[in-house]
C-alpha cells in the first residue's frame, strides 16, 4: 500500500484556491478512480496520465489507484491536475521520492507522449504559490506569464520525464522568466482633427473615470475618439497590472508581454450576447466586462445591441465587479472598467446634420433612441454631441492638434489631487464624500435645482453632475466648484430626454 500527497492549484474565478492531490495504492483488480467533483475532463485524465508514464518509461502500478482531490466540494475542471496526478501515482509506486514534492506545487495537462502542456490561470497559481512559500512548476508555455509575479520561484518543463528527473535531482528545472517584447503603440490624440468638444469630453472622463456617450453621424470619429481614451489614463501600478494579467490568464487569453502595463481596450461586436458581456458558462469565464477591467470598454452602435445585453452593465457600472451564479457554484469578476458608447442620433444616422439629408419620421427616431434604457442612460456622465466637419477641419496639419502626452499631463495632475483628495477618482465618491468634496455656493445650488427640474434627472444624476464638475474643477486647478465648472457639467446632460425618449 502507497500513498502520496501532491500540491495544486483550481480556477475559481480570478483566484486560485489549494488542492490537494491524495494518490492510495491499495490491492485489488488494476482500475484508477478519481474522486472529488472532477468534471468530465478531469475524470478522463486517467488515460492521459497512464499512457504518459508509459511513454516516459515509468511503470505504471497495477493496483487499484484512488485519486482524491480535496477539497472535494470544490468543483475541479480542466486539464491542470494531470501533472500532479502522474506525480502521485509514481511517488505512491515509490518511483520519485515523496520528500520532494512537499515545498512544490504543479499545473499541467499531460499529452500521451508526455509533453506537458498550457493551462489556464498559471499566474493566479503563481501568486497564490508564492504567497504560501511555495515553488510552482508549470508547462514550458505558461513559464512567461506565471513569472510576472513578483518575488515567485516558478519553474517551466516541457515533459513529464524532466520533472522526473528534477525531483530525484539528477538535474534541475529551469527558472521561469517573463516573457520581454516592446510595448506596442497606443494611438495618440493627436491624430485626431478638430471635435474639440469631444476632446475636451475626453479628456474629463479621463481624469474623473467618467462614462461617456458620442453621438454623432457616421464617419465623424467617434471611434477614433474612443480608441484614445486609454492613452490619456495614467499608468497602471504594479498590482492593477497583476490583476489585468490574471483576468486574462483566467480568460484562457495569457497575460500579452507586450501589453504588461497598458490599460485594456475592448470593443465587442454589437451581436455579443449578455453572457459575452457579463460572462458565464458552466465553467465560469470573465467576460467583456471584466476583461476591460482598469480599462475601457467601448460598446459602438449603442443602439443595435440587445436589450438584455445592454442591462447586465447596470449593476456593475456601479459596484466595479459581476457575480456568476451556477447551481453548483458562484464566481465573482473585477469589472471596474470605464464604458465608451457610440450612436448615430437617428437610424439614417443623419438626424440634426445641416445637410438635410435625414429622412427619418419622429416615431422611427423615437424608436431608436427608445432602444437605451433610462437607468443605463442615467449611468453615463458625460454625453457629447460628435458633429460632422467641413472640409477645411479636415486638413491634416493646418492647425497642430495636442498630443496624448500633453493632455494626459493635466490628467495625471487632476488625478493626483483627486487622489490626495480622497483616495479615490471622482467617479467613485460615495455619498458622503461626494457631499464633502462638491459642496456649492447657493447661487450654484439654485442652477442646479432649476436644471434638476427642467431635464427631470434623478438624484443619481445629481451626484454624477456634481463629480463632472469637482473633476473639471480639479482639471483647472481649482479647489471649490465655480459657477463655470457646474454650468460645463450640467451642459454635458443636455442629451438626457432627448435620448431617453
Amino acid at each position: 500500500m502507497g500513498l502520496a500527497l501532491v500540491h495544486s492549484r483550481a480556477r475559481d474565478g480570478v483566484s486560485a484556491p489549494a488542492v490537494t492531490v491524495e494518490v492510495h495504492l491499495a490491492g485489488g483488480l488494476p482500475r484508477m478512480s478519481i474522486v472529488g467533483l472532477p468534471e468530465a475532463a478531469v475524470r478522463e485524465a486517467k488515460d492521459r496520465v497512464r499512457a504518459a508514464i508509459q511513454c516516459a518509461q515509468f511503470e505504471f502500478p497495477a493496483r487499484c489507484i484512488t485519486v482524491n482531490l480535496a477539497p472535494a466540494d470544490l468543483p475541479k475542471d480542466g486539464g491542470r491536475y494531470d501533472l500532479p496526478i502522474a506525480l502521485g501515482v509514481l511517488a505512491a509506486s515509490g518511483q520519485v521520492p515523496l520528500e520532494a514534492l512537499r515545498d512544490c506545487e504543479f499545473l499541467g495537462e499531460l499529452g500521451l507522449t508526455g509533453e506537458v502542456r498550457a493551462v489556464d490561470g498559471s499566474l493566479p497559481a503563481a501568486l497564490a504559490a508564492s504567497r504560501d512559500g511555495r515553488k510552482l512548476v508549470v508547462p514550458f508555455a505558461n513559464g512567461g506569464e506565471a513569472a510576472l509575479a513578483s518575488n515567485s520561484d516558478v519553474r517551466s518543463a516541457r515533459t513529464l520525464l524532466q520533472v522526473c528527473a528534477a525531483l530525484s535531482g539528477r538535474i534541475e528545472l529551469p527558472q521561469a522568466e517573463p516573457e520581454s517584447w516592446p510595448p506596442m503603440p497606443v494611438p495618440d490624440l493627436s491624430d485626431v482633427c478638430g471635435q474639440a468638444h469631444a476632446r475636451r469630453a475626453l479628456e474629463i472622463a479621463a481624469a474623473g473615470e467618467h462614462h461617456l456617450l458620442l453621438v454623432g453621424p457616421p464617419g465623424c470619429g467617434k471611434t477614433l475618439l474612443a480608441s484614445r481614451l486609454p492613452g490619456l489614463l495614467p499608468e497602471l501600478g504594479e498590482d492593477e497590472r497583476l490583476q489585468v494579467a490574471a483576468i486574462a490568464s483566467v480568460g484562457g487569453r495569457r497575460a500579452d508581454a507586450r501589453r504588461w502595463g497598458s490599460r485594456p481596450f475592448r470593443s465587442p461586436h454589437h451581436t455579443a450576447s449578455a453572457v459575452a458581456l457579463a460572462g458565464g458558462g458552466s465553467v465560469p469565464r470573465p467576460g467583456e466586462i471584466s476583461l476591460a477591467h482598469h480599462g475601457v470598454l467601448f460598446l459602438d452602435e449603442l443602439p443595435e445591441w440587445s436589450r438584455n445585453a445592454l442591462e447586465v452593465l447596470r449593476e456593475p457600472l456601479e459596484s466595479g465587479r459581476v457575480t456568476i451564479s451556477r447551481a453548483a457554484r458562484q464566481c465573482e469578476f473585477p469589472a471596474r472598467f470605464q464604458l465608451v458608447a457610440a450612436m448615430n442620433p437617428c437610424p439614417c444616422g443623419w438626424a440634426g446634420d445641416p445637410s438635410g439629408r435625414c429622412r427619418c419620421g419622429i416615431e422611427a427616431v423615437r424608436r431608436y433612441r427608445s432602444r437605451i434604457s433610462g437607468p443605463l442612460l442615467d449611468r453615463i456622465d458625460l454625453q457629447v454631441e460628435v458633429p460632422r466637419l467641413a472640409p477645411a477641419e479636415l486638413r491634416m496639419g493646418q492647425v497642430p492638434n495636442e498630443s496624448s502626452a500633453e493632455v494626459r499631463a493635466r490628467v495625471v495632475a487632476a488625478r493626483e489631487r483627486m487622489l490626495a483628495r480622497a483616495g479615490t477618482p471622482n467617479a467613485r465618491l460615495d455619498q458622503a464624500q461626494t457631499r464633502e468634496a462638491c459642496r456649492l455656493e447657493a447661487a450654484d445650488e439654485a442652477l442646479l435645482e432649476r436644471a434638476m427640474d427642467g431635464l427631470q434627472l434623478s438624484a443619481r444624476a445629481l451626484h454624477r453632475i456634481l463629480r463632472v464638475a469637482r473633476t473639471i474643477a480639479d482639471l483647472d486647478g481649482s479647489a471649490a466648484i465655480r459657477t463655470p465648472h457646474l454650468s460645463e457639467a450640467l451642459g454635458y446632460r443636455r442629451f438626457e430626454r432627448a435620448l431617453a425618449g
